[in-house]
């Protein structure tokens, strides 16, 4: 594609890097990537994602504005307190980035229209606070072939991996089989949440989901990171298919996309 002068202009950092150059910063243009959740981590990955210029980002939530958010939710403002989420990130891409074109799903994600929507995007990147939709988020990409960037913050920890089983990888199930037991483990609204933690999952969920992209770099697939900020510390952890996985396993028992029940506790 020939780039504007406005677009080489804006692009040029990108452009100067040999990994990406015009080639992949073309590749970001045409692309389409899906938000699950526009808080904590939807926030600051929506807001890179379009700095970028990820050509189209589709956002789902269903939630509005609400004066405790914006601790860490920095696509919002004090005076968008109300505002549906969605339309709020919408106005916060537009702030930065004409290119990039916004799709806003005022809807909570289910079982009957996560395939649906998951199927026009090329990348889905997770950024939901709650296990249920994670699964589910899970196996709707799986039963898609499309591939997954998945982050988890609470408290002052952070988790980030990349699931692609259409590649041979391990999915989401290989690390977690089923959801925990109610109550086991807390959510933030629970337990808290260090704002700036949040942030920086978001900006490495933003960073994996544009080298998937791009096609460059070492995925995080078959890799789980784990950050802990009050000890500034960053670890790997590899993860394997589950030769037992209940879905992308040759002895898999989940055929179609469903809710799962919660497992009892020990």
């Amino acid at each position: 594609m020939d780039f504007s002068e406005e677009q080489i202009r804006r692009y040029a950092r990108h452009i100067l890097l040999k990994e990406v150059g015009g080639v992949g910063q073309e590749k970001l243009l045409k692309s389409k990537v899906l938000v699950i959740g526009a808080g904590g981590l939807g926030s600051p990955l929506i807001l890179y994602l379009a700095a970028a210029g990820v050509g189209t980002i589709g956002v789902i939530d269903d939630d509005t504005v609400d004066l405790s958010n914006l601790q860490r939710q920095i696509a919002h403002t004090t005076d968008r307190i109300g505002v549906s989420k969605v339309e709020s990130a919408s106005a916060a891409v537009a702030a930065i980035n004409p290119d990039v074109k916004v799709i806003a799903h005022k809807q909570r994600l289910t079982v009957d229209n996560a395939q649906d929507l998951i199927a026009g995007y090329d990348v889905i990147a997770d950024g939901s606070d709650n296990f249920p939709t994670r699964f589910m988020v899970n196996d709707a990409c799986f039963f898609a072939g499309k591939t997954l960037v998945s982050a988890a913050v609470l408290r002052f920890d952070g988790q980030l991996s990349t699931f692609k089983p259409h590649a041979g990888g391990p999915c989401y199930r290989c690390l977690y089989p089923a959801p925990p037991p109610p109550g086991q483990i807390p959510s933030c609204d629970e337990a808290g949440v260090l704002g700036a933690v949040a942030g920086v999952l978001g900006t490495l969920q933003a960073t994996e989901v544009l080298k998937e992209i791009i096609g460059i770099g070492e995925g995080m697939a078959g890799r789980l990171l784990i950050y802990d900020a009050l000890s500034a510390a960053m670890r790997q952890v590899k993860i394997k298919p589950d030769p037992a996985c209940p879905l992308c396993s040759p002895k898999a028992t989940i055929s179609c996309l469903r809710v799962d029940p919660p497992a009892e506790s020990a």
